[in-house]
């Protein structure tokens, strides 16, 4: 669902992938290579928000601001399910942890990690590469390369998801009986602890 606003019309590059069941409103520009999922609301009805190219917005996301505001998610950043980001401008590469909330003119830094139900104060501001977490959230370490090799590889996931759902996703009828010829889900994620032990 792609509204106008005020004769905003959102701007989507066409490599992306806007879920039907997302709502993209007004003064919106995406990039390439994004994924906005299922539930997603970003709204630019009251101020300007851009995803540069590789950004993923994952299910029940909401994207919002006070008005006359502008908002940017650099590049790669990963927005993970159900996280409020109101007003904040995010850092290249970084991670937002799942139900984790940003508040307004907070600036998260390049390679960040923000821990699951982080929530991150009004104009706070995180210096690159920090691990944050907690209500409110603090930094407690500097991000390894382990960790964000590990963000960047399933960020590169969500970055090849859009060219899939353009491929495959299609609205079906569903079946009644799980059929004999099923195909095998792959299994092409490693969870951190996986990833250390390989690297």
């Amino acid at each position: 669902m792609v509204y106008s606003f005020k004769g905003h019309i959102p701007v989507v590059h066409e490599s992306s992938f806007v879920h039907p069941l997302a709502a993209v409103t007004g003064n919106v520009i995406i990039g390439k290579n994004c994924y906005i999922g299922p539930g997603a609301a970003i709204r630019g009805d009251w101020g300007e928000i851009i995803l540069e190219d590789g950004v993923n917005v994952q299910e029940n996301c909401t994207v919002h601001m006070f008005p006359g505001k502008s908002i940017r998610f650099r590049e790669s950043a990963h927005i993970g399910h159900g996280a409020v980001i109101h007003g904040a401008n995010l850092g290249r590469n970084c991670l937002i942890g799942m139900n984790s909330v940003i508040m307004d003119d907070a600036v998260i830094g390049d390679e960040c990690i923000v821990g699951a139900m982080a929530f991150v104060k009004a104009e706070s501001v995180f210096e690159p590469r920090q691990l944050i977490v907690g209500n409110p959230a603090k930094a407690i370490k500097e991000v390894t390369n382990q960790m964000i090799a590990w963000k960047t590889a399933g960020t590169k996931l969500y970055q090849r998801l859009p060219a899939d759902c353009h491929e495959s996703l299609r609205e079906v009828e569903p079946l009644r009986e799980k059929p004999l010829d099923r195909p095998e889900q792959e299994d092409f994620y490693k969870t951190l602890q996986d990833f250390r032990k390989e690297n």
